[in-house]
């Protein structure tokens, strides 16, 4: 059935019509060129676009560039490819050092307002200024093509991550401290008829646990409404807390506290606790930060009324991330913490003691890997 279009219609003599069935029917002439004389004849036929697509199992745009250069330029031309554009210009590797050196530095640096470079602003700049520096074969760079020469030397200027120089000057020495814990933890794990001497702790506080009450309730998760909770964006705040925890690297306990605050005094009331809670004939080591509780005039004071019971090693500056107790902290906030919810500071208070309990019911022993087997015990 005839079609409409607004395409126009394609004549054809009864020559060209004689010349595309020949070339249709040919088994000699390339298939790329019996392709299209197939096209040309289905639509002089009236056969819409997509059906000749469908027929001759190919795709739409490529039956309609083949149409309009027959519309436009001819049947004799459709047939065949148009001439391409010559070889495209050899971007060299000094040119494309060129372009590396200025994608590492800021824009800002280079007189722009913008801290970070996006591939469109990176390509106008080489653009614009490749011919002064002698790289004419820069000039005329899209986006990807820069974006390909990045990826292809691992460079991402567009984004950014971040780091922590190592501003303490005995790091290495400090984490070897803290590592050798860690080595005679694993030590005493697989020696159970060694005698044990030290009570091996991990320590730190989590400040600003945040006691927030929502104005309404909560609805559940109803099939067909909505998968998950929905929750009020109104909410109450009740202040904050904070949490001071050890954990026996050896039998994973957790001793916690929940304080309004993380003082010195504090810090000194979680010590007393540990000492109640842990046999007296055990040493307690504890691996720490520097926070200026741990130091303070306060806690050596204390300290001194208890010689020999408490050995502190202290993680070096930036370097919590030795202290395995992060990684209990990093679960209680990943699981416990999210999206909870207290009417007070009080109620608050007893959700964390109640869910330190529970861990404790099944306790986790973290074991450190990193590194240990670079450490020898006398």
């Amino acid at each position: 059935m005839p079609f409409k279009s607004s395409r126009a219609k394609l004549n054809l003599s009864k020559e060209d019509k004689e010349m595309l069935e020949s070339i249709a029917k040919s088994r000699i002439e390339p298939a790329s060129k019996v392709e299209r004389a197939k096209i040309l004849l289905k639509y002089a036929s009236g056969i819409h676009v997509s059906e000749i697509a469908r027929q001759l199992q190919t795709n739409r745009p490529k039956v309609e560039r083949c149409l309009n250069k027959a519309l436009g330029l001819g049947i004799q031309v459709s047939l065949s490819d148009l001439p391409r554009q010559g070889k495209p210009v050899e971007i060299n590797d000094e040119a494309k050092m060129w372009l590396l050196s200025i994608a590492c530095m800021k824009p800002v640096e280079l007189g722009y307002a913008s801290e970070f470079w996006t591939m469109s602003k990176l390509a106008e700049y080489i653009r614009r200024h490749s011919k002064k520096k002698g790289y004419n074969s820069l000039s005329q760079i899209s986006k990807g093509t820069v974006s390909k020469i990045l990826t292809k030397s691992d460079i991402k200027p567009h984004k950014m991550s971040y780091y922590t120089k190592k501003r303490d000057p005995d790091f290495e020495a400090k984490m070897a401290q803290v590592l050798y814990v860690y080595k005679e933890v694993e030590l005493y794990s697989k020696k159970s008829s060694k005698k044990q001497i030290y009570a091996m702790l991990s320590y730190d506080e989590k400040p600003g646990i945040q006691a927030i009450e929502n104005i309404s309730e909560d609805l559940p998760p109803r099939p067909g409404l909505y998968s998950e909770w929905k929750r009020d964006r109104e909410y109450k705040r009740h202040g904050t807390l904070s949490l001071l925890s050890s954990i026996d690297l050896l039998t994973g306990k957790i001793y916690g506290q929940v304080f309004d605050r993380h003082r010195s005094r504090e810090f000194i009331q979680h010590l007393k606790y540990l000492d109640r809670n842990i046999s007296n004939k055990l040493k307690l080591k504890i691996i720490l930060d520097n926070h200026s509780s741990h130091i303070s005039k306060e806690t050596q004071k204390f300290l001194r009324t208890m010689p020999n019971r408490f050995e502190f090693i202290f993680t070096p500056k930036h370097g919590s991330w030795l202290n395995l107790i992060e990684v209990f902290y990093s679960k209680m906030t990943r699981t416990f913490l999210k999206g909870i919810q207290a009417s007070s500071k009080k109620e608050m208070k007893e959700r964390i003691k109640q869910y330190i309990s529970e861990t404790n019911k099944v306790p986790v022993i973290f074991k450190w890997g990193w590194k240990l087997d670079d450490i020898q015990l006398n």
